[in-house]
């Protein structure tokens, strides 16, 4: 039998001993993710872009379809920058960033994932306002932004969200008034402590961003 000529053995060769990089969208927003990120602990070590898929990577949680559901980062001694690459997790249903050292602006992109059932970003350093997006979040049951820097007035189309349980953006610099409508109705003013907020929204007599 003829050998085969030698140009297509070399790109036989090359092809067999390459890396083969993921081609996963899940798997390149997340190591997207990790670039953006210090990580003194290795916390993302497993975090291996030339897989299939992100599935065994650590702190990542997949269903049987192999979509990532969960991102577990919370208290990981990391810091960094969010970037919109994170709104390409489109089944995901908790993001889990609490209690790090993360800083900018909370990407408009994270609006983008609809499954999401629990979004947990306090006690970073998280600037900026609340995006509007997050009203596109109709699945979102519990919204922790606490002990963060943001500001700016907390948005009123956030009172859409009717599956809204748990709300808290205390101890921020938030200004303006407080939502009294949809789940808003029903949440704490401890939920608001701390911030430059003018009290509940007096609807038809001052601006809801008055004193903003």
């Amino acid at each position: 039998m003829a050998s085969p000529p030698l140009p297509l053995l070399f790109l036989l060769l090359g092809f067999s001993f390459s890396p083969v990089i993921s081609t996963n969208s899940e798997g390149n927003a997340l190591h997207a993710l990790r670039r953006r990120l210090s990580d003194p602990t290795n916390v993302l070590q497993s975090w291996d872009p030339t897989l299939v898929n992100p599935c065994t990577w650590f702190h990542v949680t997949c269903d049987s379809d192999s979509h990532v559901i969960r991102l577990d980062l919370g208290n990981s001694n990391i810091s960094g920058t969010l970037g919109p690459e994170l709104g390409e997790l489109r089944h995901l249903q908790y993001l889990e960033l609490y209690r790090n050292g993360i800083t900018g602006e909370i990407p408009t992109e994270l609006g983008n994932l609809k499954n999401l059932v629990s979004m947990d970003l306090y006690e970073n350093k998280f600037e900026g306002n609340i995006p509007k997006s997050f009203a596109k979040l109709k699945s979102l049951r519990f919204l922790r932004m606490n002990n963060n820097k943001l500001t700016g007035s907390i948005p009123r189309e956030l009172a859409s969200l009717s599956k809204l349980k748990i709300f808290d953006v205390s101890t921020n610099e938030l200004c303006g008034t407080i939502p009294v409508d949809g789940p808003f109705s029903t949440f704490s003013m401890e939920s608001y402590e701390n911030n430059r907020l003018s009290g509940p929204e007096l609807q038809g007599l001052v601006p809801y961003d008055f004193g903003c």
